[in-house]
């Protein structure tokens, strides 16, 4: 089958395109946000091409998967893909007016929504339209904890302009208790304000090379209030790193009991975090006990072959 994607999730993107179909990723020059073509920083298969817009209409697209409403109509200029079935992917938890948020993709008749957590099947209002739950799966990384740094981790991108959304206020009590090194776009902006001197800040690092960072800290906060999934903390899991984390949005499901500290009240987390610097066998268990929980439920065959089902169905659905 030939998928037309855009690049807008490496991490998520570079799980899909494992699977066994051919992937055509919109590229353009700038290689910006509507055309960023293929990763510079993920391992992606040959399988995967690049496409120019103004040839889009020469290739055989057999599905299309959408991942914010503007490609509709971006797809309107460069190709006629009315008849091609579509579904729609998306990433996020609703903004705004949450409870009442509708979906841009609400009430229609010609696509499907996937979400990638049941939590967001919840919370957003999609109207008539059909909905699915497909949850992440991850390419299990090579890195494998050893924790021998007494130093937590935090993935996130574009803290500064997130904000709360992300946890950013919380990273200067984390720090005060022991060194915080933050990873991810766009951190090279935190502030240095009073009690974040501790911080080590790496931006936007290769995915491989992060990995083998991540290893070697003690634990790994999750700190985002109101999210999706961070498919870092799935990936920080099945190395073995054990997690601390909000108890809030899908975070309760990725995180089993026993397989890491969940709280909505931060200073039971900044006691675990403590906990776990000042106890590496304890750190170690508990990263194991999270390892196995994230390849049971994010592992890369489940999802390619729940992946697999829907476009199945949506081709013949189609016909």
């Amino acid at each position: 089958m030939n998928i037309l994607l855009w690049h807008v999730h490496g991490s998520w993107t570079t799980a899909f395109v494992q699977g066994k179909h051919r992937y055509l990723l919109p590229v353009t020059d700038d290689r910006g946000p509507w055309g960023r073509g293929r990763a510079q920083t993920w391992d992606w298969p040959e399988s995967v091409r690049e496409v120019q817009y103004e040839r889009l209409a020469r290739e055989q697209i057999d599905l299309i998967v959408l991942q914010r409403p503007e490609e509709l109509e971006l797809l309107s200029l460069w190709a006629p893909t009315a008849k091609i079935p579509k579904v729609y992917l998306e990433h996020n938890t609703p903004k705004g007016d949450v409870p009442g948020t509708r979906h841009p993709m609400a009430d229609r008749d010609d696509v499907v929504i996937v979400h990638v957590t049941h939590f967001n099947a919840l919370f957003w209002d999609c109207g008539a339209t059909a909905t699915t739950v497909i949850e992440h799966g991850i390419v299990e990384p090579a890195a494998r904890y050893t924790g021998e740094l007494e130093r937590l981790a935090v993935v996130t991108n574009e803290p500064v302009r997130r904000g709360r959304v992300t946890g950013t206020d919380l990273f200067a009590r984390f720090a005060a208790a022991a060194p915080l090194d933050v990873f991810g776009m766009g951190v090279e902006h935190l502030p240095a304000l009073p009690g974040l001197a501790s911080i080590g800040v790496f931006a936007d690092p290769p995915q491989a090379a992060m990995h083998a960072e991540l290893a070697r800290r003690r634990a790994y906060l999750h700190l985002c209030r109101w999210t999706s999934l961070g498919l870092s903390l799935i990936e920080a899991m099945a190395i073995g790193v054990p997690v601390v984390a909000l108890g809030t949005t899908e975070a309760v499901e990725a995180v089993p009991p026993g397989a890491g500290v969940l709280s909505t009240n931060v200073a039971t987390l900044l006691d675990a975090a403590l906990w776990l610097i000042e106890s590496p066998e304890d750190a170690r268990r508990l990263g194991a006990a999270g390892r196995a929980a994230a390849r049971r439920r994010y592992g890369l065959d489940r999802f390619l072959a729940d992946w697999d089902q829907l476009l199945e169905e949506s081709l013949c659905a189609s016909r």
